[in-house]
Parts: structure tokens; C-alpha cells; sequence
């Protein structure tokens, strides 16, 4: 068996599954989870419709294999995508490869770009996505994990990095908007990013799966945006990384691109083609349309805007958290263990949060997850709000135990 299959770390849910061992959720409230961030919202009909006509469309039936690369189609209306969002072109057949999902893409974008015949470091954000990790570790990388700040509104402490860390950084990846934090990178601090990239030489993976949701006017800066205002053209060492799984409820299609620089994407579609991640011909079809589509994502984006309006401010006056710049998540720290919360609240009133800790690693002796719990605001408003009710009266009713 391959040895560093025995570095990977549990991963959050089955971390929080042993938590909740022995844990009997009070039967007189229905289970309400907020632990994983799954999209509720119902998915478009009209994306459910490309798909049932995808079947019956001459060459996009399940008869052939279907194109590692993904249809010109395809590639096409990933390219207008990112001209409408952010106002600039690329190269559809150069710039642009269609990816089944995000997380599949992140994890063999790693094993592209990384060469284990010299030592190798990935920095990771802390807290994080943890597939970075994973990534990291089966490429025979090193993982280095670079603290969010909370007084900077969790921005990457970039500069917390030791400059003999950088000289063996083959890798970066930046999540923007963050998972779990929700913070968006501004455009100094891409600035010093890549000014880091120019000076140690390594690629940068921009995982921006949550840049749909979003609860201000100006929608989140984008990595490729940011080296366009910066003039870095070409998308020198770059790769960004979206999906539709989060911008159009589509989870179950496992569809995305990535974009930059086609000198990244030549080799990572070569490895791909050995890879075998082709997207089936009827999801590229239906992700065609989806791409094309923008206002079910003005509508989505909206009812999470409601959500989150309602929300916050309830739990606002009981435990430490704000409206995030992004994404679906609430950041919130609470008083004491987050696993001791997670655990308690399950019981007490059957709501599942998930406790920050199992999102980061302890680095420079610190783990800048603990005490901190994330609450993913996937389901329908309604339901939300009788969760942050429940974890109301649970810090109170804790708060008034506590001498």
C-alpha cells in the first residue's frame, strides 16, 4: 500500500461521528444539522430540464466516451462566464478546462504541479478546506499552514511564513471567499502574493467555489481579476478554481472549471487524459446551460442575503460573530471548547454545528479554529431560524450554570 496514505488525518465529519459517540440527541426537538455544507436550495428547473434533454440529443447520449478536455460548448460558455463576471476574455480551447467538481480538481491540479525529487511545501490557509491538506501529503509534499488573522477579518498571515519555508514552496493555496471564515482576499494582498510568487516560483491553486455568495454590492475580487489589475498577463503561474455546485445547487452534477495559465492547463489536461475524469457528455450539457444562465444566481444569492439577515443578528447576541464578506457559512466563536459546545448542543437541543478545531491543525502552537464553531446556513430560512433559537436559549441556559 502506498506508506503516505497513513499521514491522512480523519476528516471533519468522521472526527465529529466520534464526538457524538454516546451522545443521545434530545428526542423532543427534530434533528436539525448545520454541520455540512451541502446546498438545500432547491435545484433550477431548468438545469434538471438540460439534463433530461441532454438524453435525447444525438451525441450527447451515454453511447461515447465522452472528451477529457470538455466539449468547445462547454469551454465556450466557461469562457463568457468569466467575461461577464469579471469583465475580461480568455482563451477558451488554452485557458479553460472543465473539471468534474472542485474538490476532484484541487486534489489532481496537486499531483500535476508537484515534483517529490525535491523537497516540497504546500502553505495551506488555517483554518481550511482540508483536501489541501490530503493533496499535499499523497503528492510526498509537506503541508505548512499559514494562520488567519481575526483582527484583519481572518485574513492569511502571508507574512507569518519564514522565508526558508517560501524557498521550498512549490504550491499555494488560496481560498477566497474563505471556507470557513468567509473572507475575501483584497487586492493587496494578492499584490503581495504574487510578489512572493516572483521572487520563490510557485504556483498558486485559487479555490473560489463560494464567489456566488455574496451579501455586499461589490461581488468578491477573483484571483485571475487581481492579476488583471495588476497586469500580470497570462495568468503567469495561476490557476483558479469554480464549480457549480455552490452557484447553482447542483452538488450532485460534480461540474466546474478551472482557468489561468494555459501552460498550467496543458499539463494538467495531459494528466487528466491518464486520470480518467472525463464530465459525462449529459452534465456538460447541462452545465452549458447553467453557465449561460445568470439569474437563478441573482435569486439564490438572494434568498441567502434573507437568511443571513435574519440570522445573524440573533445569534449575534450570544455568541462573537458577524456577517461574513461570503460564502454560506457562520464563523462564530463561542466560550470554551467548540468540541464541548458541538457535543452539548447536540444533546441538549439536536442541532449539529461543527467545532473549528476539526478545520484546522495546531501550527506555530496554536489552532486557530478552537473555539470557534462553523454553522453552514444551507437550509431554508425557517429552518435556520429555529436552529439560531435553539442555540440561543442553549448559551443561555449554559450562561446561567456558568458561576
Amino acid at each position: 500500500m502506498n506508506p503516505l496514505l497513513s499521514r491522512l488525518q480523519p476528516y471533519p465529519f468522521e472526527r465529529l461521528r466520534q464526538l457524538f459517540a454516546g451522545v443521545t440527541p434530545n428526542p423532543q426537538m427534530r434533528p436539525i444539522s448545520l454541520g455540512i455544507g451541502e446546498p438545500k436550495h432547491p435545484t433550477p428547473a431548468f438545469i434538471k430540464q438540460a439534463l433530461a434533454q441532454a438524453m435525447e440529443t444525438p451525441g450527447s447520449d451515454l453511447a461515447g466516451y465522452p472528451p477529457t478536455a470538455g466539449t468547445p460548448e462547454l469551454r465556450q460558455a466557461c469562457a463568457g462566464w468569466l467575461e461577464r463576471r469579471y469583465g475580461f476574455p480568455v482563451d477558451p480551447a488554452t485557458q479553460v478546462l472543465p473539471v468534474t467538481g472542485s474538490r476532484e480538481a484541487l486534489f489532481s491540479f496537486t499531483q500535476t504541479v508537484i515534483d517529490p525529487t525535491r523537497p516540497a511545501v504546500v502553505v495551506c490557509p488555517n483554518p481550511f478546506y482540508q483536501i489541501y491538506e490530503g493533496a499535499a501529503l499523497l503528492a510526498g509534499a509537506e503541508p505548512w499552514y499559514a494562520p488567519s488573522d481575526p483582527a484583519r477579518n481572518f485574513a492569511v498571515d502571508w507574512d507569518s511564513v519564514p522565508a526558508a519555508v517560501w524557498a521550498k514552496t512549490q504550491l499555494i493555496f488560496v481560498c477566497s471567499p474563505g471556507n470557513p471564515t468567509g473572507a475575501v482576499m483584497p487586492l493587496e494582498e494578492w499584490k503581495k502574493l504574487f510578489a512572493l510568487q516572483d521572487r520563490h516560483g510557485f504556483v498558486i491553486a485559487s479555490d473560489e467555489c463560494y464567489s456566488e455568495i455574496y451579501f455586499r454590492d461589490e461581488p468578491p475580487l477573483g484571483g485571475l481579476e487581481a492579476a488583471v489589475k495588476l497586469g500580470r498577463s497570462g495568468f503567469p503561474g495561476l490557476v483558479a478554481f469554480t464549480s457549480l455546485s455552490k452557484r447553482s445547487n447542483v452538488p450532485g452534477m460534480r461540474s466546474g472549471f478551472v482557468a489561468g495559465d494555459a501552460r498550467l492547463l496543458k499539463q494538467f489536461l495531459l494528466y487528466r487524459t491518464y486520470h480518467g475524469s472525463a464530465m459525462s457528455p449529459i452534465v456538460q450539457a447541462a452545465s452549458v446551460a447553467a453557465w449561460n444562465d445568470e439569474q437563478h444566481v441573482v435569486e439564490n444569492r438572494e434568498q441567502y442575503r434573507r437568511k443571513f439577515a435574519e440570522v445573524t443578528p440573533l445569534l449575534r447576541d450570544v455568541l462573537d460573530v458577524r456577517l461574513p464578506d461570503a460564502s454560506f457559512y457562520l464563523w462564530a466563536g463561542v466560550r470554551g471548547s467548540d468540541t464541548a459546545f458541538a457535543r452539548d448542543l447536540l444533546a441538549q437541543y439536536n442541532v449539529t454545528v461543527l467545532p473549528g478545531s476539526y478545520l484546522a491543525r495546531e501550527a506555530q502552537g496554536v489552532n486557530p479554529g478552537a473555539g470557534r464553531v462553523r454553522m453552514a446556513l444551507v437550509a431554508d430560512t425557517a429552518e435556520c431560524l429555529e436552529a439560531a433559537r435553539r442555540i440561543v436559549q442553549f448559551v443561555r441556559d449554559n450562561q446561567k450554570q456558568t458561576p
